[in-house]
């Protein structure tokens, strides 16, 4: 398949079939906290005081991004925001120009070839992140929460895994409970971990917790150890969810914790350099289909079976 044709199947997901996520009820969803109901007052304030120095600092980054390679120095991208909103993410380029040209969205591999010299240090420190400060001050993100996936994805996990889209009942933010406790999104099990732990957040958000995740992000971005940061704020978490789907390449064990704080493996990757687009999550949905049922994708050999366990007929798209 040439790269134009894989291209157009990246970017439209919808042309594949894949099993429908067993919803909860609506009385077991996660109820945000009353605290967001001023939240982001706080945020954007903050977010304010903190762009007074940081203005500089992304001036001086952009610049010294622009001087090592070609491209814009400020790099926007597509995200979804709170209620499906779709927004302008602004981050400071790390790869180099049109990174996805050829093979349409994915996510960053580990040790991504795409990532520019400049960008290896400016992810490390996660100073890339800065701009996003300006999302928060136009109520786009907030300075904690879920982190925002692209529409291109969030199509898919929605489609497979259940109530993912109760993420979307806040602000999305620049820092979180999730993103500090489980590295970058690998496979559909590392999204159903997060989802655990976007969850807790949505329900307990308050002052104290959001204090707490602040200051461990800081010492992230000094590189304090962050199994001792973690644990010394009570922010450590180790999340264990059942497998459901096993993927081809090895997808399927789930390699312990997996946390960033070296409490486990990789969350199950086999490959950790596998290329993962929303097209290579459905064929990973599909080959879970044909463990299930023995036949082709395509070719339900038993109408009622449904990829979450239960009984009936799978509802037509």
């Amino acid at each position: 398949m040439s790269p134009a044709k894989s291209s157009t199947i990246a970017r439209k997901p919808h042309h594949t079939k894949v099993a429908p996520a067993q919803r909860m009820p609506p009385a077991d969803l996660p109820r945000p906290s009353a605290y967001f109901g001023w939240k982001a007052v706080f945020d954007r304030t903050l977010a304010a005081l903190l762009l007074a120095p940081g203005l500089p600092i992304i001036g001086l980054l952009v610049a010294l991004v622009r001087l090592t390679s070609r491209g814009p120095g400020i790099f926007r991208q597509v995200r979804v925001g709170q209620h499906g909103r779709k927004f302008m993410m602004n981050k400071i380029r790390t790869m180099r120009s049109n990174a996805e040209a050829a093979s349409g969205p994915v996510w960053t591999q580990h040790d991504d070839p795409r990532v520019t010299l400049v960008g290896r240090v400016l992810r490390k420190f996660h100073l890339d992140e800065l701009p996003q400060l300006l999302n928060v001050v136009k109520g786009e993100m907030s300075l904690v929460g879920p982190r925002p996936e692209r529409p291109e994805f969030v199509h898919v996990l929605s489609e497979t895994i259940p109530n993912y889209q109760s993420r979307l009942a806040v602000r999305p933010g620049v820092t979180g409970l999730a993103q500090l406790n489980l590295p970058p999104d690998s496979d559909l099990h590392s999204v159903r971990r997060k989802l655990v732990l976007d969850c807790e957040y949505i329900c307990q958000a308050g002052p104290w917790l959001d204090l707490r995740l602040f200051a461990c992000t800081g010492l992230r971005m000094l590189k304090v150890p962050e199994g001792w940061s973690l644990r010394i704020f009570g922010l450590h978490r180790d999340v264990t969810v059942p497998m459901i789907l096993e993927g081809p390449s090895g997808t399927g064990g789930n390699g312990g914790n997996g946390s960033n704080g070296g409490n486990g493996g990789n969350g199950g990757n086999g490959a950790d350099h596998a290329v993962v687009t929303p097209t290579s999550i459905q064929a990973e949905i599909a080959h879970a289909l044909t463990e299930v049922d023995g036949s082709p994708p395509g070719h339900q050999k038993h109408p009622g079976k449904r990829l979450d366990g239960g009984s009936g007929p799978s509802k037509p798209r």
